[in-house]
Formats: structure tokens, sequence, C-alpha cells
């Protein structure tokens, strides 16, 4: 039997609650990341046993490395890396490349409405120009300061979550 419908009925009300806190405050409470990890061991010990619990503490390592990448290179917050870490316990090894393909989409998706909401495509595009030419050997990779205004950041965990969400229904189902 599939645990897939588990999945999605423990990560449905995740989203919500992450949402909630990430758009109010920026912040993803550590209980939450903390129940969401031991939620994610328990419903593949259910499911698979001893082989579920090595399938979800080795989706917690591979969706925590992923994400502390970008991390390193300040794209991240480290509540995402952790909330990201922890869905990865939850869904297991085998969906954490597929999950983080659609969290990516998703978070594209978002930070493309938030960019023509806040009206500043043209400035976002100009740094993204600079990011990629700071990818070419000789050349260095800019640094850009967190702003402070609410309006030029993204709540990654909605994209985390939500995207988690789809990758379950898609892959799982």
């Amino acid at each position: 039997m599939s645990e897939a419908p588990t999945q999605i009925a423990f990560l449905i009300p995740l989203a919500i609650i992450v949402a909630y806190y990430d758009v109010r405050y920026r912040r993803i409470p550590n209980p939450f990341v903390l129940a969401t990890f031991i939620s994610g061991l328990a419903i593949n010990a259910i499911a698979g046993g001893l082989q579920g619990v090595l399938a979800s503490l080795a989706g917690c390592a591979l969706g925590f490395v992923l994400m502390f990448v970008l991390h390193v290179f300040g794209a991240m917050g480290a509540g995402d890396v952790k909330l990201f870490a922890a869905i990865g316990a939850v869904t297991g090894a085998s969906l954490v490349l597929p999950t983080f393909v659609v969290v990516v989409l998703t978070g594209g998706l978002l930070a493309f409405v938030s960019i023509i909401r806040a009206g500043t495509l043209f400035t976002t595009m100009n740094r993204v120009l600079q990011i990629l030419v700071g990818l070419l050997p000789g050349w260095q990779m800019p640094r850009f300061a967190v702003p402070a205004d609410r309006r030029y950041t993204i709540p990654y965990g909605v994209a985390i979550t939500l995207g988690s969400i789809i990758s379950t229904a898609i892959f799982r189902a």
C-alpha cells in the first residue's frame, strides 16, 4: 500500500502552518521542523519498517545537502534548509530529487509573482545577469544584501511545502 495519502495528509496542514509563519514572520519555527522530521520517521517506519526508517534518514540527509549548497551561496535561509531536510524524512530518499525540482519550479513561480508585484523586474534581471557572469572563470560572484522590505524577499517555506505536496501527489500517486 502506498504511503502517499498519509504523507499528503501530513504535508497539507504543515504547508498551512509554515506558510503562515514564513509569510508573517519570515521564520520557520524549529518545533514544526522537528515534528516534521519525527513524523516522517514514524510514517516511513510504519509503512516500511527498518528500510522505511533508513529511506527516511537518507531523504533527510540528501534534502539537507541539496538546500545547504543553496544556503552557502546565500540563496536559502537556515530554516528553509532544515525544513527541506525534514520533508526529505517524510518523502524518503527516492523522492527527494524530484521534490527538489518541483520545489525549485514552485519557488521560481513564486519569485516571478513577487517580482511583478513589487515592480522590480528590471533590477532582478540585472542581478540575475550579474550572478551568471559571476559564474564565468575569472569573474567574481556578487553578494547582495537581503532587503529589509519584505516585499523584496520570498517566503521560500511556502514553495517548499507546496512543491512537496505537488511532488508527492505526482510521483507517489
